[in-house]
């Protein structure tokens, strides 16, 4: 135990030394949650990234989440504990793959919108990025006379249709982690605890979203929970967010959604950050995230387009 309050204490320390601001994903876990300035999801975080006066950004999360912040400031060090935290939904959109799809369809004159789990190649090829909390609003606010091309989760592409009834031509890229919760693992556990209620991220399939009570972004999951009017709540989404809610939440029973393999999900590439890895990338400023100029001004403005019209 004295060993962790010593990092803590140590990350604390060159924290100040550096004039530097923590931020972490919900999916982190609890004991880098416990130390961070901010936690959040990614639109949160984004704004947290955008007004913050530090000289040192370190992120929590993973590498399309730091990215991001260095999108909104060019000048500023940011850092990540470790750079090869990535993420199956960027993975699943290359930059160079989305480039060719749009030169084919440029006749389509496709209003392109990412969501935010895309690389900055992605990001300045689009036209506006949306958050899973902010999502239906954007797809809302767009061109009534152009057609939607949402990259890169088909998921939330599919959820955000039927809230908007806007039709969208959907990348067919998936969050590895809330594919894996299926019908029969989250009705298996729904007749465990009979009186729960069921909260489930969008990016879960629609078999899933179907079983869900609510259907929201991490964030509005814990307004959701502490309003919820029982006791018993089955969350469906990565592990790390059960910390966050415990924390906010202190009443009510959190019950983590299984899969049909384990009692909860894990994202792989969220867990590769640690402690240790935080307090070596404080001290070394090391691994810090780079982007060519062009392309990250090409990337801000469908950035700071999404902050105006989240508002």
């Amino acid at each position: 135990m004295q060993v962790a309050l010593d990092l803590k204490e140590e990350i604390l320390e060159l924290k100040r030394e550096r004039n530097a601001i923590i931020l972490a994903h919900n999916y982190q876990t609890g004991d880098i949650q416990d130390v961070a300035d901010y936690v959040g999801d990614s639109l949160g975080l984004a704004y947290q990234a955008k007004a913050t006066d530090a000289e040192v950004i370190v992120f929590c999360g993973v590498h399309f989440m730091a990215e991001t912040a260095k999108i909104v400031n060019p000048t500023k060090t940011v850092v990540l504990p470790d750079k090869d935290a990535g993420c199956s939904l960027e993975q699943s959109c290359p930059a160079d793959q989305l480039e060719a799809f749009l030169k084919e369809n440029a006749e389509k004159n496709y209003y392109v919108i990412a969501y935010i789990n895309c690389s900055g190649g992605v990001k300045a090829l689009c036209d506006v990025i949306c958050t899973s909390g902010n999502a239906v609003k954007i797809v809302n606010l767009a061109p009534a006379d152009r057609p939607i091309l949402f990259v890169p989760d088909a998921n939330l592409g599919a959820w955000v249709m039927e809230q908007t009834g806007r039709k969208m031509d959907l990348w067919q890229g998936a969050c590895y982690v809330h594919v894996e919760f299926t019908r029969d693992s989250i009705n298996g556990i729904k007749e465990e605890y009979p009186d729960a209620l069921v909260v489930a991220h969008p990016e879960c399939t629609q078999a899933v979203r179907l079983l869900a009570d609510e259907v929201c972004s991490t964030e509005k999951m814990v307004d959701y929970c502490k309003n919820a009017p029982v006791n018993d709540i089955i969350v469906v989404t990565e592990s790390g967010m059960l910390h966050r809610l415990k924390r906010e939440c202190p009443d009510k029973n959190l019950i983590p959604g299984p899969t049909d393999r384990c009692a909860c999900a894990d994202c792989r590439y969220m867990k590769m950050n640690t402690m240790e890895k935080l307090r070596n990338c404080l001290r070394d400023l090391s691994p810090t995230v780079e982007m060519d100029e062009e392309t990250r001004k090409r990337a801000e403005l469908p950035l700071l387009r999404m902050l105006e019209q989240s508002k």
